[in-house]
């Protein structure tokens, strides 16, 4: 499955995720770059839900955010998502949250494989590996 590259998923910022500053709240962006995740993974031909029903899933383990500019209610979002690395059992992805074309949030985000069986980690099934699709 082909998916554009760079891979953009929209966001829209709603009132309940602004806080008394008047912008996003910080914990609100682990939650868009996970919504990202699902995004982009489905688009590379891997629906979240078959992912769980191959017998495993992604946890993620290490996560480094700079903040550039604020959000506030109703603002246009877009994440664009990368790979940034690719290892045996783990892999990096490199988000850029922009608003109207202005940068954010820079994150980046390490993903473990782990089987839904509850024995611990795993290599990255080749499903995930084609999903992810090459480091760019």
């Amino acid at each position: 499955m082909s998916r554009p590259v760079p891979f953009v998923h929209p966001v829209f910022v709603r009132y309940l995720e602004v806080d008394q500053q008047g912008v996003v709240f910080n914990m609100w962006y682990l939650a868009y770059l996970d919504d990202a995740l699902t995004a982009f993974l489905n688009a590379g031909g891997l629906p979240y839900g078959d992912m769980l029903e191959s017998g495993y899933d992604v946890q993620l383990v290490h996560t480094e955010l700079d903040w550039h500019g604020p959000l506030g209610y109703g603002d246009p979002v877009a994440v664009q998502v990368g790979v940034a690395h690719v290892g045996r059992t783990s892999f990096k992805l490199r988000f850029d949250v922009l608003a109207s074309g202005r940068r954010v949030v820079n994150a980046n985000t390490v993903y473990v494989a782990m089987r839904t069986d509850g024995s611990g980690k795993c290599e990255i099934p080749p499903n995930l590996l084609s999903a992810l699709g090459p480091v760019t």
